[in-house]
């Protein structure tokens, strides 16, 4: 069991994140793909890929033994939701952070060359797996990432209202389950080593995930002793709740400009992962009442949700809006 220790600091620091980053989902992707045992949610994302090829991914796929730790993406590239700034980052790892990386990880004789020349930091073996990366996420994550992002920060929606409601306990009384149990000042998680984490005044970072397993998960970055570590909540729901999710059509005629006007498309493209109605104003470059009349007309016709904890308003695509948006090419 894993213990992660509160004092009343880090309660008070714990905060909620928008996701834990599309190079982590692309690998919590693959190694769902490599369970075949995979159900409910997932399997129905089994399904939607088919038999499309997901490329040469040898590199990524060699820094995930069957036993023990396996290949931290997210400490090497980031938590942005751009696969291109994701690579970006990874190829400009810090060759420490390499070695702290693959330290831990048992891997096969056969892979021992190479991921010492990656350990080194060699250009060549770094490029490989961020080669092995994209191909991954083009195929996986790729076709349902904007869908993947609305869902998650309506879900974050929901802690953020529950935690304005009744603070850090409601929450994790919430998301609580058989592998994860609030005794306070102490969150118990199931985990195969018996360890115990004390915060230290850090706090912690709640983050819905898609490609997670079922369980949560605690996600710390080796170099940063002083960040906060990252409890990743798996968001997949049920088969019938992630269908909208994994269905893919075929795209519509017509722009979405020509559909919705040009103002309101960008309104709508905006809110994929959430926005305030100030961040909505900065991106159209009109006023904050402005923004807000246009989110208003695209929330009365279904396509975005509205939610308010205080005086904090976030905006979100919904999976109608997310759909229309898929389906009618919108270039900006």
């Amino acid at each position: 069991m894993k213990r992660i220790h509160f004092t009343s600091e880090d309660i008070a620091r714990t905060r909620l994140g928008p996701t834990i980053g599309v190079a982590a989902e692309t690998l919590d992707s693959l190694k769902l793909l490599k369970d075949r045992h995979s159900r409910g949610a997932f399997s129905l994302w089994r399904a939607s890929l088919g038999n499309r090829p997901v490329g040469r991914i040898g590199p990524l796929a060699a820094l995930m033994p069957a036993q023990g730790p396996s290949f931290d993406v997210a400490s090497l590239a980031g938590n942005s939701a751009s696969i291109e700034e994701a690579v970006e980052t990874l190829l400009a790892a810090p060759r420490a952070l390499l070695r702290a990386e693959l330290e831990n990880i048992v891997l096969d004789r056969a892979h021992l060359p190479w991921a010492r020349l990656l350990a080194d930091g060699d250009r060549e073996a770094l490029r490989d797996v961020a080669s092995a990366l994209r191909a991954c996420h083009d195929v996986t994550v790729a076709p349902y990432w904007q869908r993947i992002r609305s869902h998650l920060a309506t879900v974050r929606s929901a802690y953020a209202h529950t935690l304005g409601e009744g603070g850090v306990e409601q929450l994790f009384a919430t998301i609580s389950g058989p592998r994860l149990r609030w005794r306070p000042p102490v969150l118990e998680m199931g985990h195969p080593q018996d360890e115990d984490v004390h915060l230290n005044g850090r706090g912690l970072v709640i983050t819905p995930t898609m490609f997670s397993s079922s369980e949560v998960a605690l996600l710390v970055a080796p170099l940063d002793p002083h960040g906060a570590p990252v409890l990743a909540v798996p968001a997949s729901g049920d088969a019938g709740a992630a269908r909208a999710l994994w269905e893919t059509g075929e795209r519509g005629g017509g722009s979405l400009g020509d559909l919705l006007g040009r103002t309101r498309a960008e309104t709508l493209e905006a809110t994929v992962g959430g926005c305030s109605t100030l961040e909505l104003a900065r991106r159209l470059n009109v006023s904050a009442a402005a923004a807000s009349y246009h989110a208003k007309v695209l929330r009365n016709a279904h396509l975005i949700t509205t939610t308010r904890n205080g005086k904090a308003v976030l905006h979100s695509a919904t999976s109608l809006g997310i759909t229309l948006l898929e389906s009618h090419p919108w270039n900006g």
